[in-house]
């Protein structure tokens, strides 16, 4: 999985499973940033939530489950 089709990912599920618009989840989500597989060899990617409280803490919830079945990314 390439790193735009992870934040697509994110944003559908969030979407879907919350109700609003997915431009709003994106620009909560924020960027995804990726890390050297050398030196993150079990998770190479994160996300910093820009979103109101609530926001953020259904995010968290999704990051974790999507980290779980999307550890690796290539950027892109």
């Amino acid at each position: 999985m390439r790193e735009r089709q992870l934040q697509d990912l994110i944003v559908a599920t969030l979407a879907r499973e919350h109700g609003g618009t997915a431009r709003a989840w994106r620009i909560a989500v924020g960027p995804i940033k990726l890390y050297d597989v050398l030196t993150h060899p079990h998770c190479n990617w994160s996300a910093s939530p820009r979103g109101t409280t609530r926001e953020n803490a259904i995010i968290e919830g999704v990051l974790d489950d999507v980290r779980g079945a999307h550890p690796v990314i290539m950027p892109g």
